[in-house]
Order: structure tokens, then sequence, then C-alpha cells
């Protein structure tokens, strides 16, 4: 990384603009409509994750649009906040590129920013058993009263815009077409409301392979809390299914049990209650809220664990977004860090599976410490996203040779899977060590550079076949192994 702090028109030159298209022929016209509905839930919780990433931002926000159309400088940091979703460049540590800024807050706007562990810790000691579990979950803030930390359900702290968020989900419940997806449309907008989403979740589960839409819309991820990896940040992604792609990737579900049953670690660290995920195929076409550069490509969701006990989890893969980054990033990468004669290795087939199989290999290995009903996360904490995100990527990539082997996998070679992921990790690991999926990334190269499965020679990079199957089983066993201690 260089020493000197670039410009944001400098860094507003590390992104490129990619049209994504959607095929919208098969959708009726209340659904069409509905989508327009959903585009504005879409804006609201843009507003809820701004509120919740920093006290400031909302305030900051505003300034920079009342000045942007008369300061060309303003107006791009302008274009760059709400690219990233704040003022710190994710791809630099988190640094900020607008004066006056300071530190990105580890508690986000979720937690005191002068509040510590230990206080926290403490605190949790005194509360009674629900709002402990509370304290601790996704859906309350921890606020501070009279000195003293309090709680703060979601759907209070941020009615300004769920109550109009709820509303405008109920009514596109009462348009789309299938009657699968109005039931979670509906039930999730009275989450909103109840600070209740256990019955939403199950709803978005069931959600018929037959739906012409889907989206996820809600609090899901917790990377911006980067105290405790807790609280959810709230998102949503609206997208239109792709029917032919989705039947096609069905058969890797059915092989996520080979995989878990021929992971390299002892029996006791399996997943006993693997329950193989139905995977979607989509086209996105609006998005909001948690959704800063780099765009999402892929997901696995719910995270609430009490979710995934009652109704398992799915797996969404986003097609236009993956092309886009595989012909807008991976190809130039490819031609800077490769040997002329690897080009011909980098595969989208091979991209668009691994990203698959890293979604779901979220699945296998540990989710609780042995001995105890502990879960990884509470254990690891501000650690669990970036190892999380590691153990997805390697093991996808030791089921990608599983499967090759055992002949469900034809027309992908494991070169081609192991040299296009050695690009795809560069592309990874400029989102910065501040992100989850960028600090998982780093773990991982220099794990398979100190291995002899990658190697560094004449200023390119290359991969070494024999030693890279080794390095690939070996760093599998040992992320799984601390997940499981």
């Amino acid at each position: 990384m260089s020493n000197q702090t670039p410009t944001v028109r400098e860094r507003l030159a590390n992104y490129r603009t990619t049209e994504l298209r959607a095929d919208l022929s098969h959708l009726t016209d209340n659904d069409k409509r509905a989508l327009v509905k959903l585009a504005d839930v879409s804006d609201l919780l843009t507003s809820v994750y701004y509120q919740q990433i920093w006290s400031g931002a909302t305030q900051l926000r505003a300034d920079l649009k009342n000045k942007a159309s008369n300061n060309h400088t303003v107006g791009d940091q302008l274009h760059l906040f709400e690219l990233l979703k704040g003022p710190w460049d994710r791809s630099r540590d988190n640094e900020p590129f607008i004066p006056g800024v300071g530190a990105k807050p580890n508690s986000a706007n979720v937690y005191p920013e002068d509040m510590s562990t230990e206080e926290f810790d403490t605190w949790v000691k005194s509360l009674s058993v629900e709002d402990a579990k509370r304290a601790k979950g996704f859906y309350d803030v921890v606020t501070r009263s009279d000195g003293k930390l309090v709680l703060s359900k979601y759907s209070g702290v941020y009615q300004e815009f769920l109550v109009p968020a709820s509303k405008l989900m109920k009514e596109a419940a009462s348009l789309v077409s299938d009657k699968s997806f109005a039931q979670f449309l509906d039930a999730r907008g009275t989450a909103f409301l109840t600070n209740q989403y256990l019955d939403s979740e199950v709803k978005w589960l069931k959600i018929s392979h037959k739906s012409p839409l889907e989206a996820a819309i809600g609090p899901y991820e917790t990377y911006e809390d980067e105290l405790f990896s807790a609280k959810a940040f709230f998102e949503s992604l609206i997208h239109v299914r792709d029917y032919e792609s989705s039947e096609m990737l069905q058969k890797f579900t059915d092989s996520l049990q080979l995989v878990e049953n021929n992971l390299p670690i002892p029996d006791k660290y399996r997943n006993k209650e693997l329950v193989p995920p139905p995977i979607v195929v989509v086209n996105q076409v609006y998005a909001g809220g948690d959704t800063a550069a780099p765009l999402v490509a892929a997901f696995n969701l719910p995270n609430d664990e009490q979710a995934i006990d009652l109704a398992g989890s799915k797996l969404t893969m986003i097609k236009n977004v993956q092309h886009a980054k595989f012909d807008s990033v991976l190809l130039p990468i490819a031609q800077m860090v490769l040997k002329s004669e690897d080009l011909a290795y980098v595969n989208f087939d091979a991209f668009f599976n691994h990203v698959l199989y890293h979604e779901v290999c979220h699945s296998a290995g540990p989710h609780k410490v042995l001995g105890t009903n502990d879960t990884v996360r509470s254990h690891l904490k501000e650690l669990h996203s970036a190892f999380e995100e590691a153990k997805a990527d390697i093991t996808g990539l030791f089921a990608a040779k599983l499967l090759i082997d055992e002949g469900v996998i034809d027309g992908i070679t494991l070169r081609q899977f192991y040299t296009t992921y050695l690009v795809s990790a560069f592309r990874s690991i400029r989102f910065g060590l501040a992100e989850a999926h960028g600090l998982g990334q780093a773990i991982q190269l220099s794990y398979l550079l100190e291995s002899g499965g990658f190697v560094y020679c004449d200023e390119k990079f290359s991969v070494d076949m024999k030693k890279m199957e080794k390095a690939v089983e070996n760093l599998t066993r040992e992320i799984m192994l601390i997940q499981g201690d």
C-alpha cells in the first residue's frame, strides 16, 4: 500500500461502473409494480443503515448532498461516500477520505462508542436471561442513558423508516404473483414493527422455487459490528429468478453431505445436523442498505442460528453480478498477475462454481464449540467473520477437487479452479484487511504462498498443483479445528 494518501478522484478511479441486466419478461404487470415498491423499501433501509453505521453518517450525507451541486470536489466525496456507504475507504483499512472525519468506530452506532468490551460483559451478567440474549443478539441496539447501558429494539430506534417500509412491504405483498413470496413480504413487514424476525426468516426459506421474484430484505449481516460480530445491519437485495440456471445447480446441494463426510477433520468436528441448502440463481435489479462496493455476488442466509435450526438455510447466487465481476475485474487482474501461458486457465465456470461452493460450505464443519452449546460466533467475536469467510473459501476449493474426483463436476479442470482462485484472491484482498472477506483472503493467500501452493517468480504468480492440493487440505483442517476448539 502506498504511503501517499490518494485523492477522492483517485479512489473513485479504482471502481468501474458496470451495467447489470435482467430479463423481466416473465413478470406480471403487478410483479413489476411490486418491484417499484420494493425499491422504495430499499431506499428506506439505506437510511436505516446510515444510522446504524455511525452517529454522524446521516448528517454528513445530508451536508454533502446540499453542497455537491456547486462543488465538484464535494460531488466526488458524495459519490464515494454512497459507493462505500460511509466516509471510510474499506480498501485502505478504513482510512477516512473526508476532512474532519475520525477513525471508524468498532462499535458502529449499535453500541456506545465509549463502551469497552469489559463494560459490556459486566453489564450482560446483571441482566435477566432474556435480556442477556437480546444484548448479544441481532436485533437490539445498546445505548447509554444516565451513564448506564440500556437495550433498545430496532423497531423503536428506526421506526421513522421501518414504519413506512412495513407499509410498502405489505402493499408489495398484495401485488406479487407468487403466494409464498407474498407471505414472506407480509411477515417481514410485520417484523419491522414487532422486532420479531424468526417467523419471517422461516417464510423466506419457504419461498417457492416457482416464484419469479426473490429478495433478501431486513437485518442480516454482522460484519460492521467490529466489537462482537453480533448486531445485524439492514440491507435489501431485489432479484428476479433465473429458472434455468437454478435447475442446473441444484445437483450440487445433494453433494454437500459428501463433502462433509470427506472433510480432513476428526469426526467430532463434523456438522451432525447438516441440512443441504436449496440453491437459487437470480439476477439483481435493485439494492439498498448494507450494500457497499464491491457488489455481493452470492450469499447464504439466514445468519440467525435459531432460524437455521428450524428451517435450514438458502444459497442465492447473483449471476449478473458474477459475470460483471469476472469480465470487469478478474480478467484484467489475470493479465497483471499470471504468466501468459496460464491465462487460458482463467475460466468463468470455475469462478461461478467456486463462489457456489464457498456459500454452500458455510454450512460445513463445526458451528458450535466442542463440548458446549455456544456458537463459534460467540467465542471468536470480532474475528469470527474473517475466519468464517476463509473457511468457506478454502473448503469450497477442497470441495471442488473432491467433486471432480467423484465425477460430479465435468467440464472444469482442477487447474482451472486453482488458477482462477489465485486470480480471485487478488480481487478479494483489494477489499482491505478491515473487511471480513479481504482479511479472510489475506489469511489464505499468506498460508498458500508459505506452503508453496502458490509460487511467485519473475514478478508473476503460478500454481504448484501437487503442493496446492495438500495445502488446501491442511488449511481447511486448521481453520475448522480453530473454530471447533
